[in-house]
């Protein structure tokens, strides 16, 4: 309702628990003056991080996010999740996508979950460019207790392996480095789970250790970064 409502240039959408520094509009605006930019996110960062143990991995988890995994995509025109706390959108471009949107099914059910990464991915399929900007600060609450963020991960998991899906036919119009990331994503947390499992099983079963299993998940960790 509220995009529809809009008459600017430009749609920043912040979620309700995410404090932006004073100069954010400003910087993403800057990056959006491009008109082959459809999307652009600021850096995100953990607002109570001095809370707990948890917190402050989390901020590293999200520091990495950023300045790693969205840094390298954005390097090759694009962010593959414009994440929901802080990302600023062309209106002109999201207005023709709201009906897709909006409408936004999985296995034939409304779907209500990776909302902005689906998003994300109907402006590259609209041909548009989505940027990181990484002196756009926004400062959002994350979870410090495991049950909770547990959940936030099982609920981004299904997400990204959804959305690898629709974008399927995307990634040969983009640089190979994206398909190469993607393929990462997708593949890297089950073959941890498998490589894990793996290695439970057998300690568990002939009570040897798993040095198999310990160099694969190295190796998946070096190759990672």
């Amino acid at each position: 309702v509220a995009i529809r409502r809009s008459s600017g240039d430009l749609v920043l959408n912040v979620d309700s628990d995410t404090t932006l520094a004073s100069d954010v509009v400003a910087k993403l605006a800057l990056k959006m003056q491009d008109p082959a930019v459809g999307a652009a996110m600021g850096q995100l960062a953990a607002s109570n991080r001095s809370d707990t143990w948890l917190t402050r991995l989390i901020d590293m988890e999200y520091w990495l996010a950023c300045n790693e995994e969205r840094a390298a995509q954005a390097r090759f025109g694009a962010v593959m999740c414009c994440c929901g706390p802080c990302a600023m959108y062309r209106r002109s471009a999201l207005v023709l996508l709201l009906d897709q949107y909006e409408t936004q099914l999985f296995r034939g059910k409304p779907s209500d979950f990776g909302e902005d990464r689906h998003l994300t991915i109907l402006m590259l399929k609209a041909g548009l460019r989505t940027e990181y900007v990484p002196d756009a600060i926004a400062a959002t609450i994350v979870p410090d207790r495991l049950g909770p963020y547990l959940r936030q991960q099982l609920r981004w998991a299904r997400s990204t392996f959804r959305d690898t899906l629709l974008a399927l036919r995307l990634l040969p119009s983009l640089d190979r480095y994206l398909t190469l990331d993607v393929v990462g994503q997708n593949l890297g947390p089950l073959l941890l789970a498998l490589s894990v499992l793996a290695g439970l099983a057998q300690f568990a079963l002939k009570g040897t250790v798993p040095w198999s299993a310990v160099l694969m998940i190295a190796s998946m960790t070096i190759i990672r970064c």
